[in-house]
C-alpha cells in the first residue's frame, strides 16, 4: 500500500505540474482551456470556473490532462439526427446545449439536430420537439456550454479562442510550458532536499560524508569524513568514481585504501546487493560529503544539481544511439519499482526520485517526436519558416505516425520491464 500511494503521488504530481504549465500559458495566450482534469476515467466532481474552464476530479488518481479549444480530438461531436435539448438566455440565444441522457434541463427546448456550427456562424438548426414541420435556427451565445454525453459541461470552442488562432509564438510557448514546469519542479525539489540535508553535496572530491551504522562501511571501520583513495587499485578522485566502483561489485569483496585523521589504511568489505532499475548494484552505506551549507549555497545547489542531472540524462540519451537497448529505457512498471524502493528508504529518497523523474519527463517530452511537445514545437517552427500552417491532413498523419511509434515503443518497454522485474 505504501508503494502504491508513493507511486500515485509521484506520478500524479509530475503529470499535473506538467499539464498546469500548458494550462497557464494557454490562458495567457487567449486559448480557451475547456477542461482541466485531475485524474483519469469517470468524473467524480466538476465545477465550471468564471474563466470558462471546467475543473474536474476523476476516479482514477493517475495524472491528469487539459483540453484546449480547437484541438481535433477535444471537440464535442454533434451529428445530424442527434437528440438534444437547448436552454436559452434572456436574449433568446442558446446558452446551454445538452446531449447527455444523464442530465435533465428544466424549461429546455427538445431538438432533433439538422446541423450545427459552433465555430464560425454559431448557429444550431433542427426540428423543435421532433416535429419535422417546425424547422428552427437558433443563434448560439459565444460563451455557451455543451453538456457532453458523459455529463461533463464545457464551453463551446469558437474560432477566436481556439489553439490555432493564437499567435505562433504563443503556441510554441504553450507547448514548451509543460516541460518548463517539470524543470522548475526539479529545481524546487533539489532546493528542498538541500535544506532537508543541511547542505549541498560536493561531488568533485573523494571525501565521504556520514557512514550509516550497520552498513558494510561501518563494519569495516570506516569513519565519517574519510577519504576513499582507491578501490582494488583503481584511483578514486570524485564521488562518481566512487559510486561507479561500488555499484559494479555487488556481493563481491573489494579492497579499499582510505585516509583518516592524516593516516592511510587498507580495509576489505563486501558491498550489499540492491536492486535498481532491474539491475543489481552494490552499496556500502555512505553519504556524500557536505560543505556548502549557507542559505544561498542551498538555493544555488538546487540549480546546479538539476543541471548536473540534465547532463547525465543527455549522456544516457546519447548512449542509445551508440548502443540501443530496451534496458536503458523504463516505463510505468519501472516507475512503480523505483517508487517501491524509494518508499522503503524515506521521504528524501522519494523527493529525489520525483526530481529525477520530473527532469526526465521534461527532456523526453522535448524530443522532436510527433505527438510529444517537442514534435509540436518542431511543427510550430516549420510553420513559422513557411509563413503558413501545414496542411491539417498532413499534420494529422505525422502526429498519428508519431503516436503509433510511441505506443509501440511503450508496449515493448513495458513488456521488457515486466520481464526484468517479475520473471
Amino acid at each position: 500500500m505504501r508503494t502504491i500511494i508513493t507511486f500515485l503521488i509521484v506520478f500524479g504530481v509530475l503529470v499535473i505540474v506538467h499539464e498546469f504549465g500548458h494550462f497557464f500559458f494557454a490562458k495567457r495566450s487567449g486559448i480557451l482551456v475547456r477542461e482541466f482534469a485531475i485524474g483519469m476515467g469517470p468524473k467524480v466532481y466538476a465545477h465550471m470556473g468564471k474563466d470558462g474552464t471546467t475543473y474536474t476530479l476523476r476516479l482514477l488518481p493517475i495524472g491528469g490532462y487539459v483540453r484546449m479549444a480547437g484541438l481535433e480530438d477535444e471537440e464535442t461531436e454533434l451529428s445530424p439526427g442527434m437528440p438534444m435539448s437547448l436552454e436559452l438566455d434572456g436574449q433568446g440565444q442558446v446558452q446551454r446545449i445538452n446531449v447527455s441522457k444523464k442530465v435533465q434541463l428544466p424549461n429546455s427546448i427538445p431538438l432533433e439536430l439538422i446541423a450545427a456550427d459552433l465555430v464560425d456562424d454559431l448557429t444550431i438548426k433542427g426540428y423543435e420537439n421532433g416535429d419535422e414541420s417546425r424547422e428552427v435556427v437558433y443563434t448560439v451565445n459565444h460563451d455557451a456550454t455543451v453538456i457532453e454525453d458523459n455529463g461533463t459541461e464545457v464551453r463551446i470552442a469558437p474560432r477566436d479562442v481556439q489553439f490555432q488562432s493564437a499567435k505562433i509564438g504563443a503556441r510554441m510557448l504553450t507547448n514548451f510550458a509543460g516541460p518548463l514546469n517539470n524543470f522548475i519542479l526539479t529545481v524546487v525539489l533539489f532546493i528542498v532536499l538541500a535544506f532537508m540535508q543541511g547542505g549541498v553535496p560536493v561531488l568533485d572530491t573523494n571525501q565521504i560524508g556520514t557512514v550509516q551504522p550497520g552498513g558494510p562501511a561501518a563494519e569495516a571501520g570506516i569513519k565519517d569524513n574519510a577519504r576513499i583513495l582507491a578501490i582494488d587499485d583503481k584511483e578514486i578522485s570524485d564521488w562518481n568514481d566512487l559510486t561507479a566502483e561500488i555499484q559494479a561489485n555487488p556481493g563481491k569483496e573489494v579492497t579499499m585504501r582510505i585516509a583518516e585523521d592524516g593516516k592511510e589504511k587498507t580495509v576489505k568489505l563486501t558491498p550489499e546487493t540492491s536492486e535498481n532499475g532491474g539491475q543489481k548494484i552494490g552499496m556500502i552505506g555512505i553519504s556524500q560529503y557536505m560543505t556548502k551549507t549557507s542559505f544561498m549555497d542551498k538555493v544555488v545547489g538546487g540549480f546546479t544539481q538539476a543541471w548536473d542531472l540534465v547532463i547525465e540524462i543527455f549522456k544516457a540519451l546519447g548512449s542509445l544511439f551508440t548502443g540501443f537497448s530496451l534496458n536503458k529505457l523504463g516505463g510505468p512498471v519501472m516507475m512503480y519499482e523505483m517508487s517501491s524502493q524509494a518508499a522503503s528508504q524515506g521521504i528524501r529518497t522519494v523527493i529525489y526520485l520525483m526530481a529525477f523523474l520530473s527532469v526526465n519527463l521534461g527532456i523526453v517530452n522535448l524530443l522532436p517526436i510527433p505527438a510529444f511537445d517537442g514534435g509540436k514545437i518542431l511543427l510550430n517552427i516549420i510553420e513559422a519558416l513557411r509563413g503558413k500552417p501545414m496542411d491539417p491532413e498532413k499534420e494529422g498523419m505525422i502526429t498519428m505516425a508519431g503516436f503509433v511509434f510511441i505506443m509501440v515503443l511503450m508496449i515493448l518497454v513495458t513488456w521488457n520491464d515486466i520481464s526484468r522485474f517479475f520473471f
